[in-house]
């Protein structure tokens, strides 16, 4: 059972550093690719705002309003990185929630399990003529 918390809280924090490096590394890979500048820009701030838009604490929303209504490119890219950057944001929140919830149901069985034997070890000397024992601390 711990080895299973243990591996989700893993993967959130895992998750939690990819996501951190993403954007910076995102757009270098775009430009080692080839792609046209104004598209890499339009990309890394959609992606800003993606991850803002998807519940980050670490992004701003960014976007050149008049470069996005004049210039394809950079339109282009801040969509695709706004969708894409969003898209894992909401995902690593999913499995950082799931671990969470996972953490507490884990620790409520436990609670539990130790209720119960507490509860059975009481009850199980229910009735029975216990006074010679003190003789045997």
């Amino acid at each position: 059972m711990k080895k299973q918390t243990n591996i989700f809280l893993i993967i959130a924090i895992s998750s939690g550093l990819l996501m951190l490096s993403g954007c910076a590394s995102q757009a270098d890979l775009l430009r080692q690719q080839g792609q046209p500048i104004a598209y890499v820009d339009g990309f890394d701030d959609g992606c800003h705002s993606g991850k803002k838009a998807g519940g980050s604490l670490f992004d701003s929303f960014r976007k050149d309003v008049r470069r996005f209504g004049v210039d394809y490119l950079y339109s282009s890219g801040w969509s695709d990185g706004f969708r894409q950057c969003e898209t894992e944001q909401e995902a690593m929140m999913r499995n950082q929630r799931m671990g969470l919830e996972y953490q507490k149901y884990s620790e409520q069985r436990r609670h539990n399990k130790a209720s119960e034997s507490k509860h059975f070890n009481k009850n199980l000397l229910k009735g029975i003529d216990t006074r010679g024992l003190e003789n045997f601390k």
